[in-house]
C-alpha cells in the first residue's frame, strides 16, 4: 500500500504546473495545506505557484544572484534555516522551488496536525536512509511555531547530526517562538511582504496563464480594480490571487470577457483582515507604536495605530490600561487632568462596549497627544521604589510614627 502522498494526493505543494523533481521523493504529513486538490481545481494562489528561484519576485535580497542562499539552493547544500516572513511571502514556495531542484529526500509537514509520535517516526526513517543509501532528508515544517517545547527538541540531535535538513516556516518572530537550542542551529531567513507594485506583477501574471491562471476565462480588469487590490492586500500574495480568483469567477459574462471594475473588486475583496496578532510580535509592535506616537504628541498617529488594533479585534478595556497608565507615568503632574480623561475612557469602554467605546479611546488619545509631557513622578517614584528595595530598610522617625497612647507619646512618638 502507498504511504500517503507517494500516489500523488494529499500533497503539501500541488503540482498543477507539472510533476517535482523525481528525486525528492517524500510525502507530505500532518494535514494543513496536504489536504489542497492539485490540477485545476485548486485555489489560484496554489494553481501559479512560482516553479523556480527565477519565477520568485520581491525577496532579491536573500535570493538575488550571487545571494549565498541562492547559491546554496542551487547547488543543493542547503543549511536548516527558518523562513520568517508574514502570510503570502513566498515561505511555502521557496519550499516547494527547493523540493523541485534538491536532489535529497524531502518531506512536508504541518506543525498544526502533526504531533511528536509522527515527527519521531520520520525523524527515524530520515537516519535509516542516510545510513543506508547515504541520501540526505530535508524536511519542511510549516508553522513551525505551533510545535511545543517536546516536539522542537525532537528535532535537536537530527538537525545537529545531519540526519535531516531543516526548513522551519513560521509568520512569528523566531526568536519568540523557537526554542534558543534549535534556532541556533539554523539560519534565519527574513522574508518581507511584497509591495504594491510585485503583487501587481503577480496578478498580471495570473490574469495571462492560459494553462495555470485565468486567461481561459477571458477576464478584464480594469487597472485600477488591479491597483487597488495590490494595494489592499498588504503584500499578501495569496490574499490577492485568492481575491482576483472570486472577482473573475463571480464576473457575469459581457460579449464573451468576464469585466472586473474597481467596485466588483471591492467588493470581493471585502472586509479587509488586518495582520495582527493579539499573542505574537505585531501586538507588541503596535501597541509600542501607539504609545511612541502618543508621547511624541502626534495625535493622527496615535489614532491610526489605535485603529488598527481596535479593528483588528483587541480588548478595548487592554488599551484603556494602557491610556491610564500612560497619563500617569508620561503625563503625570503636568496635567493632572489626564488621568481624569484616561480614567473617563477606561469607564466609557466598560459601560457601552463596542464600538461606541472606541470614541471614547481616541477621545483618551487625542487629549493625551497635546497634552504637556512630564516622567517626572514616574521617575520620583522609581527611585523611591528602588530606596525602597535595595536599601536598609530604615526605622520610622518617631516624629512622624502614630502615637494612639499616653505612653507613646511620652516617648515621642507623633512629636
Amino acid at each position: 500500500m502507498p504511504r500517503r502522498g507517494e500516489d500523488g494526493s494529499g500533497l503539501l505543494f500541488p503540482t498543477a504546473g507539472g510533476s517535482a523533481n523525481q528525486h525528492a521523493g517524500g510525502r507530505s504529513a500532518g494535514g494543513g495545506r496536504a489536504a489542497r486538490r492539485s490540477g485545476k481545481d485548486a485555489p489560484l494562489a496554489d494553481r501559479i505557484r512560482p516553479e523556480t528561484l527565477d519565477e520568485l519576485l520581491g525577496q532579491d535580497e536573500v535570493l538575488g544572484e550571487g545571494r549565498p542562499l541562492r547559491r546554496a539552493i542551487e547547488a543543493d547544500r542547503l543549511p536548516s534555516i527558518i523562513l520568517w516572513g508574514p502570510p503570502g511571502s513566498g515561505k511555502t514556495t521557496l519550499a516547494h522551488v527547493i523540493r523541485r531542484r534538491t536532489s535529497s529526500h524531502f518531506e512536508a509537514m504541518s506543525a498544526v496536525l502533526s504531533g511528536v509520535k509522527e515527527l519521531r517516526e520520520l525523524l527515524k526513517e530520515a537516519e535509516d536512509r542516510l545510513a543506508r543509501e547515504g541520501r540526505r532528508t530535508i524536511l519542511f515544517i510549516d508553522e513551525i511555531h505551533r510545535y511545543n517545547k517536546a516536539q522542537q527538541d525532537a528535532l535537536l540531535s537530527h538537525v545537529e547530526s545531519g540526519d535531516v535538513t531543516l526548513i522551519g516556516a513560521t509568520t512569528e518572530n523566531p526568536s519568540f517562538e523557537v526554542n534558543a537550542a534549535l534556532l541556533s542551529r539554523c539560519r534565519v531567513v527574513v522574508l518581507k511582504p511584497l509591495d504594491a507594485g510585485q503583487l501587481e506583477s503577480v496578478l498580471r501574471r495570473a490574469l495571462a496563464d492560459v494553462d495555470r491562471g485565468l486567461a481561459s476565462l477571458s477576464p478584464k480588469v480594469d487597472d485600477d480594480a488591479l491597483g487597488f487590490l495590490a494595494a489592499a492586500s498588504d503584500g499578501d500574495a495569496r490574499t490577492a490571487l485568492n481575491v482576483l480568483e472570486m472577482a473573475v469567477m463571480t464576473s457575469p459574462p459581457q460579449d464573451g470577457r468576464r469585466p472586473v471594475d474597481l467596485k466588483s473588486m471591492r467588493q470581493a475583496f471585502a472586509r479587509k483582515a488586518l495582520l495582527y496578532d493579539r499573542a505574537g510580535e505585531e501586538h507588541y509592535n503596535i501597541i509600542s507604536a501607539l504609545h511612541k506616537s502618543v508621547r511624541n504628541s502626534d495625535a493622527d498617529a496615535g489614532l491610526y495605530w489605535l485603529a488598527r488594533m481596535l479593528e483588528a479585534g483587541e480588548d478595548p478595556l487592554y488599551l484603556a490600561r494602557r491610556l491610564v497608565r500612560f497619563a500617569s507615568e508620561d503625563v503625570g503632574m503636568a496635567d493632572p487632568q489626564a488621568l481624569v480623561v484616561a480614567m473617563a475612557a477606561q469607564q466609557a469602554v466598560h459601560f457601552v462596549g463596542l464600538p461606541e467605546g472606541g470614541l471614547a479611546l481616541a477621545q483618551a488619545v487625542v487629549y493625551l497627544a497635546a497634552a504637556p509631557k512630564s516622567n517626572a513622578l514616574y521617575t520620583a517614584y522609581s527611585a523611591a521604589a528602588h530606596d525602597a528595595l535595595e536599601t536598609r530598610a530604615e526605622p520610622v522617625p518617631l516624629w512622624i510614627r502614630n502615637a494612639p497612647t499616653p505612653l507613646m507619646k511620652q516617648l515621642g512618638y507623633g512629636k
